[in-house]
């Protein structure tokens, strides 16, 4: 089984490019998936990803444990998870700083909260909940920022790295969501990232983001539905020249292009963390 240390850059598996993803064989190359959609005793998909799995590694990231909620993940859901966990040995398992469930009612949406000391223990009770069930360590992602939410007693990179300290949990540094929340929210995207706690860094994002100009001011989405733009390319590289290599994954989850089109951007991630280990 495949380390993290061992993934380069890495892509989403869609099921357009089951074929061309098994069949690939570039140095480092590894993909993702939501577990929500393999967490099944059988069928296609998960023959699918089994077949994938005998040749490249596997990320789980995850959308619906709702980790920043009003009460534990719930167990069935983890147990679910950890059986297609055991069944593909993931080199990486991840999920969202953000809630959906609230009071027993459901959201279709990752959504935000305030960083306030309550919610840092709610969050890292839940966490740690997750990785017990699990038996192994998952990693957090920073979440975009469309508003203003009013009760932060805590910066965003603060209440990461004391998530980290109380629950031993890793971080999924997705930079285009910093691009993204710099832009709507006015701060510097290079200042943010330097106070990252990047060695806690175990994976990051890459993606591309769209304009919702009936927003005013207009607003940048995280859509994952266009390539990467050159300013989070120019933030990636800031990144990876301070904390080193990690696992980097290019997301694509709209206007999906054709397989070699997603090869040729995850060259370029590739290239980059080429160069930094020879720097190194």
């Amino acid at each position: 089984m495949e380390t993290s240390a061992e993934c380069g850059a890495g892509l989403g598996l869609k099921p357009q490019h089951f074929d061309e993803a098994r069949k690939c064989d570039a140095p480092g190359l590894w993909f993702e998936v939501h577990p929500e959609n393999y967490m099944v005793a059988g069928g296609p998909r998960i023959a699918w990803l089994d077949a994938v799995r005998e040749r490249h590694a596997l990320s789980l990231h995850g959308v619906s444990m709702s980790l920043a909620a009003d009460r534990a993940p719930d167990t069935t859901h983890l147990r679910r998870l950890r059986a297609l966990a055991d069944r593909v040995q993931p080199a990486l398992v991840s999920e969202h700083l953000a809630w959906s469930a609230w009071g027993g009612h459901y959201h279709p949406d990752l959504l935000p909260f305030p960083r306030n000391g309550a919610a840092l223990s709610r969050i890292a009770a839940n966490i740690a909940c997750a990785q017990d069930v699990l038996g192994r360590r998952i990693a957090i992602e920073n979440p975009s920022h469309y508003l203003r939410v009013e009760g932060h007693e805590w910066s965003e990179q603060a209440f990461l790295a004391e998530l980290v300290q109380r629950t031993g949990c890793g971080l999924l540094l997705d930079v285009n969501n910093v691009y993204v929340s710099a832009r709507n929210m006015g701060f510097d995207a290079i200042e943010w990232l330097d106070a990252f706690p990047g060695e806690a860094v175990t994976e990051i994002h890459l993606a591309g983001h769209s304009v919702d100009v009936n927003s005013q001011p207009p607003l940048l989405i995280d859509s994952h539905d266009a390539p990467i733009a050159d300013p989070v390319w120019a933030l990636y590289r800031h990144v990876i020249d301070r904390i080193g290599p990690r696992p980097t994954l290019i997301e694509r989850d709209e206007h999906i292009p054709a397989f070699p089109v997603l090869l040729a951007e995850r060259a370029r991630a590739q290239a980059i963390l080429a160069s930094a280990e020879v720097a190194a």
